[in-house]
């Protein structure tokens, strides 16, 4: 018997179609027949560093198709070894024989599929004519959510903010020849409430995007603070916003852009509009108004990688077998 076949990052990273791949996502929600438990999520500790890292386990089945299981870490100080701070690898098996049938590398697979989630979200809440981004974040991510956001709305000028300046200029230069302009900036607020898109992915504690800095008819993308004490908005953000979920199951839980608000009332369960599951099959709209202010708070799905992995498999057979 044939060992499983390995897919690495260079074959993600040189075989994503965002275009495909947000389609492929946005039928996985809509069709709603993969079984997905409660992720697992341990916290450990990391002698010498102020930050804890954190352990993944995120299984997803498809029955009498496929299923799969993450296997992630999420190490807040890899910085320090100039590794990217998620690590970890794909499991994807036959669900009726239970045979392996590849081993992902799961870091690419986690930002591609992250960055198409945002951008199919975008499809139901940004306006259709959004032409400017505001990136904050200077990770892998970042980059995957630029272009993944690029993909489904036509943008035109994207701005880049990052901590270290330095680091929002080199990624600038990384998307040379592109079809949209990019500038690095130094100041969050002399652009933040010009832009028709705020996307954030980062690791962030404290809020970067603020209420009182916001637009009629922006769109609000947040992918970061995956904590429940970490959030990347504030409590203003929120009330001026109308919010929707990746999923009601992982959102409602596992972030603070979403668990402190409902903590100290600011929001109501109730007041959550919609879900992926929800957009995707019709049964919920998304944007209501041109100058309705829309917020999605992504924390990650398994049914996503489920569906990834499943397109990056068929990718490998068809380039390879």
């Amino acid at each position: 018997m044939k060992g499983p076949l390995y897919i690495d990052s260079d074959f993600i990273e040189t075989n994503t179609d965002f275009h495909e791949l947000v389609e492929v996502l946005r039928t996985a929600f809509s069709q709603n027949i993969t079984v997905v438990p409660q992720r697992h999520h341990h916290d450990f500790s990391n002698p010498g560093k102020a930050r804890q890292n954190t352990l993944l386990l995120m299984p997803a089945c498809n029955p009498g198709e496929d299923m799969g299981v993450k296997v992630v870490t999420i190490n807040p100080h890899n910085g320090d070894f100039d590794l990217p701070a998620i690590q970890g690898s794909y499991l994807y098996s036959d669900a009726v024989n239970g045979q392996l049938k590849a081993i992902i590398e799961a870091k690419s697979l986690t930002a591609k599929r992250t960055a198409a989630t945002s951008a199919l979200a975008s499809k139901f809440l940004s306006r259709e004519d959004s032409d400017s981004l505001l990136m904050i974040g200077t990770g892998v991510l970042a980059r995957n959510l630029i272009w993944a956001h690029a993909a489904v709305r036509p943008i035109k000028s994207v701005y880049v903010w990052g901590r270290n300046f330095n680091k929002a200029k080199d990624m600038v230069n990384e998307f040379n020849g592109s079809s949209f302009s990019l500038m690095a900036v130094a100041d969050l607020e002399k652009v933040i409430s010009d832009v028709s898109i705020i996307s954030c992915a980062t690791l962030s504690e404290t809020p970067l995007v603020f209420g009182t800095d916001l637009s009629p008819g922006q769109h609000i993308d947040l992918v970061g603070a995956y904590k429940p004490n970490m959030r990347e908005s504030d409590d203003s953000a929120v009330e001026r916003s109308s919010v929707f979920l990746d999923s009601y199951q992982g959102g409602l839980k596992e972030s603070g852009d979403i668990v402190i608000p409902l903590k100290t009332g600011v929001l109501k369960v109730d007041d959550i509009r919609a879900d992926l599951f929800e957009l995707c099959s019709g049964y919920k709209q998304g944007r209501n108004s041109r100058n309705e202010i829309t917020l999605f708070k992504s924390v990650g799905h398994a049914l996503e990688d489920l569906a990834a992995a499943n397109y990056y498999h068929q990718n490998y057979i068809h380039d390879h077998l």
